[in-house]
């Protein structure tokens, strides 16, 4: 990053997730002084294993990195420049997982906190901030996300007048390697696609039989489930990470256009057989030991789940090193409650970012850490940011979280609900292309995939424009 001088000021941050971990290295960046607090391992979540910074507790994917036709790696792209931590260890951590950024869990949050531990502008605080935080911190991002403990919630409601509203986060087992059998498997990314780091085969994948599939979905609709506590019965889920069991309630066939598609695989232990659905496994960790269940979030209690997975060809006799869970999701009315730079409206000294915002998704959550962080440096050197194009990523995505898409009725949401960056969220394009370099007239997917392409060197460009008008000249005057 560029050096600045270190201005008196500090900026408090609560939570070490992905976007206050982010947060931090933006700020301290930008010669600012920061406290970052993380209650870990001091107070436990239900989710959580480890104290260490930035831990993945979900999926150990990134989603995709192609930055020219897919948006969450347009954001990708984004992030690495404006000079992101998280992008910086997931790069360095990565592990094959065909067309997506996928990483060594381990050794990704290893990582992000030594950067952090070893940043002479951050101090880390392990003690829980169970209310508000003091009156004195004028300058404080809150990005303690979904599983912000229950008396700082309960603060922030009391503060808002606003109920929380909230929705269930569900996590995908982990199997080790060793006991899969690869003589019923077999590794393949779908379309033999290579992804950094990968091969084109980074994928086990498990083929099923019709009868197969369907007594699949049999013993997952009828295996026990975790029982709700009376607080959370009315809890929704977010669609981007639903059970699997759930998607199998919606009918039949869901599982086999979700997560168990066949398409892009052939079988080379059956060639000529096409499999009816097919479940496949992602590395999980750098030594290629630990492989996720991919779209496989669960509320199964732990013996229904071993009992279902194992009847999974090539499963058998599967490992876990870590059997599926679930735990409740907390964010705010966001467009209602924040203004366009992430500030409470009630309380304009605390900013929130992360999960908590609205945002879904690692990397959303840490790209909305790093607007945050760039925000608060700004305040800090008393400096004004503009906020970044809606064209870009980022913006894109800040103009979702503070209701720069949102139809209202009596200046308030019609309705918010958590989003993960897609191309919807972006300003269409004044002319989208028709045409193809060669002249020929672009047609059906082609002109999906030329229109997607256009936008996303719109919002790199854009981006470039932002960061050499309004982010240098911001800090550095």
């Amino acid at each position: 990053m560029t050096h600045f001088e270190p201005s008196r000021a500090t900026v408090h941050i609560i939570g070490a997730g992905l976007a206050g971990s982010e947060a931090a290295w933006q700020v301290a960046g930008r010669g600012v002084r920061v406290i970052l607090h993380e209650m870990r391992p001091h107070r436990m979540t239900e989710a959580h294993r480890t104290s260490g910074l930035a831990e993945l507790v979900c999926s150990n994917s990134f989603r995709s990195d192609d930055a020219s036709n897919n948006a969450v790696g347009l954001l990708h792209a984004e992030m690495r420049r404006l000079e992101s931590l998280i992008m910086r260890c997931a790069d360095t951590h990565q592990v094959p997982a065909g067309g997506a950024l996928a990483v060594d869990r381990d050794g990704f949050s290893a990582a992000v906190t030594e950067a952090l531990e070893d940043h002479p502008l951050i101090e880390i605080d392990r003690a829980e901030i169970d209310g508000l935080p003091p009156a004195d911190w004028s300058n404080v991002i809150v990005a303690t996300g979904p599983l912000t403990s229950a008396p700082l919630a309960a603060a922030i409601r009391a503060l808002t007048d606003e109920s929380a509203l909230a929705f269930f986060d569900a996590i995908a087992p982990i199997v080790h390697r060793d006991s899969i059998d690869m003589s019923k498997a077999w590794f393949q990314s779908r379309y033999d696609k290579a992804g950094p780091g990968g091969s084109g085969a980074d994928y086990i994948n498990c083929p099923l039989t019709e009868t197969q599939y369907h007594a699949f979905v049999d013993a997952l609709l009828e295996g026990e489930k975790v029982d709700f506590k009376d607080w959370e019965t009315d809890t929704p889920y977010f669609n981007g990470c639903l059970p699997i069991e759930v998607m199998a309630e919606r009918g039949r066939e869901t599982l086999r256009y979700g997560p168990m598609k066949p398409v892009g695989l052939t079988n080379p232990h059956d060639p000529t057989t096409k499999p009816y659905a097919v479940v496949q496994l992602r590395q999980d960790n750098k030594l290629g030991t630990l492989y996720n269940i991919v779209g496989f979030q669960t509320k199964l209690k732990h013996s229904a789940q071993t009992r279902i997975f194992r009847t999974i060809p090539g499963l058998e006799n599967a490992e876990f090193a870590r059997l599926g869970g679930l735990h409740r999701n907390t964010f705010l009315n966001s467009p209602k409650l924040l203004d366009n730079r992430l500030r409470l409206r009630a309380e304009p000294r605390l900013r929130f970012a992360g999960q908590m915002t609205g945002c879904e998704g690692y990397v959303e959550s840490a790209a909305i850490g790093l607007i945050a962080g760039l925000y608060a440096a700004a305040d800090a050197r008393t400096h004004t940011l503009e906020v970044p194009p809606q064209t870009t990523a980022l913006g894109a995505l800040l103009g979702h979280i503070t209701g720069g898409h949102i139809e209202t009725i009596d200046a308030g949401p019609r309705s918010f609900q958590p989003m993960n960056i897609n191309f919807g969220l972006f300003p269409p394009l004044a002319n989208p292309p028709n045409k193809a370099p060669d002249g020929t007239r672009l047609r059906g997917n082609e002109k999906a995939i030329a229109k997607k392409q256009v936008i996303c060197a719109r919002a790199l460009s854009d981006l470039d424009r932002w960061i050499a008008d309004a982010l240098h000249p911001a800090v550095a005057a």
